[in-house]
């Protein structure tokens, strides 16, 4: 019998933390966390972290397994938690995959990165020079290497025009033949069987947990929490620094925001993030493992079992 991923994801501030302790419990399992922000010590606050009180009723990993100033890569989040779920097996505890950050919860069911790389000396060429041109120019560069056409690509977006120039360098190969060549490529977890809940809850019910959520963050101590950041260096991090919570809360320390907005700015980005989030869980994740968590009292027998495939299901 394959080893299971019990995956429980879900919209920011749904309830999923309550919810997968009492299941992590009940079951024998551990917590694998799938949220971007967790990886990062001293981001508690922002981050509606497990407190301590929490993480001792059941094991987590991937939490706080790096400094701030430090960007984690999604390279490094999968070779560590390929290690950590087989070393939770080997105890015979269960797993419970949880979080809501898609890139990386996309990790779990298809191939999300394909290991390319360029000489260091070579890759900051690059980038000076992107840095120092128009976009258009970069993208101009690319239409170079890619005669028959750039797909689907964003050119648009910087960061994506950047990302596919360089790997095209590294590979010396078309964007198309690279995206027929990754979709053939094994997921990191295509050895286990993927059991899927998604908690959502009515829209409205979401926005004023949101409200009552900011609220308490800055209650919390939120505005101290990015202060000691910004001296343990979060905006060498452009990950950490953007994150909504953690963005407004510096350009109000930098005087860019007044106080007076600052609760009204988180809320509204991340009601934003909302939007997002109904969008990427709508076209990558099934409909029938979706469950309004006001109707539920416990998880056992909802798991979503997903078909075994190379592909986002």
């Amino acid at each position: 019998m394959d080893p299971v991923l019990h995956i429980l994801t879900g919209y920011t501030s749904v309830g999923k933390t309550r919810l997968s302790l009492d299941w992590a419990k009940q079951n024998q399992a551990e917590i694998i966390s799938c949220d971007s922000l967790l990886f990062y010590r001293h981001m508690d606050i922002g981050t509606a972290k497990p407190s301590r009180g929490e993480m001792a009723e059941v094991t987590h990993h991937m939490i706080d397994v790096t400094n701030v100033s430090e960007q984690y890569s999604i390279n490094e989040y999968v070779r560590q938690v390929k290690d950590v779920a087989a070393d939770i097996y080997s105890r015979g505890k269960q797993v419970l995959v949880v979080g809501g950050s898609g890139f990386y919860l996309n990790a779990f069911f298809a191939p999300v990165v394909d290991g390319l790389s360029l000489e260091p000396a070579v890759q900051r060429r690059i980038e000076h020079q992107f840095e120092n041109q128009p976009l258009s120019d970069s993208v101009a560069v690319l239409r170079t290497l890619n005669p028959h056409g750039l797909g689907d690509l964003d050119v648009a977006n910087p960061r994506r025009v950047l990302k596919a120039w360089l790997r095209c360098l590294a590979s010396g190969k078309t964007l198309e033949q690279l995206k027929q060549e990754f979709g053939a490529r094994a997921g990191a977890f295509d050895q286990f069987e993927k059991r899927l809940i998604v908690l959502s809850r009515a829209r409205e019910e979401l926005e004023e947990r949101v409200r009552i959520r900011v609220d308490a963050m800055l209650s919390a101590g939120l505005v101290e929490e990015v202060r000691q950041l910004l001296s343990l260096g979060i905006e060498r991090n452009p990950s950490a620094a953007g994150a909504i919570g953690y963005r407004e809360t510096i350009a109000f320390l930098r005087g860019d925001l007044p106080e007076s907005k600052l609760a009204e700015n988180i809320t509204r980005n991340t009601r934003k993030l909302l939007k997002k989030q109904r969008t990427w869980f709508k076209k990558f994740l099934p409909h029938g493992a979706v469950y309004d968590i006001s109707s539920l009292e416990k998880l056992p027998g909802l798991w979503h079992r997903l078909p075994k495939s190379k592909s986002t299901p």
